[in-house]
């Protein structure tokens, strides 16, 4: 498994993204759950964020793609409107303890 971060450094309803090795992922707290999907849209395969760590929209309920504005819902990656709605982020398994947030590339 590799650490991704300590779990404060993830606060509720906040997005980040990582670089760990080859592997472009980005992390969202939501409802005390963390989600980690590869920072990739199924569009264009082009990163998802606007800037450093910002992937969500203004709600904060949803991923927003920057390059065509594809939303993506939180939980399952699915994505719900834009240009590839019904097709979903990848997901990445995650895990959460004490001493970090952890995924299983």
């Amino acid at each position: 498994m590799i650490r991704l971060c300590a779990p404060g450094e993830l606060a509720e309803g906040q997005s980040r993204g990582f670089l760990v090795e080859t592997l472009n992922l980005l992390a969202v707290r939501r409802d005390g759950r963390v989600h980690v999907y590869f920072n990739r849209c199924p569009h264009r395969g082009a990163p998802l964020e606007w800037q450093a760590d910002r992937f969500l929209d203004d709600s904060g309920s949803l991923i927003q793609c920057a390059t065509h504005g594809a939303l993506f819902l939180i939980d399952s990656g699915e994505c719900v409107a834009g240009p590839c709605a019904g097709q979903r982020l990848q997901a990445v398994e995650c895990g959460e303890d004490a001493e970090g947030i952890w995924i299983t590339p």
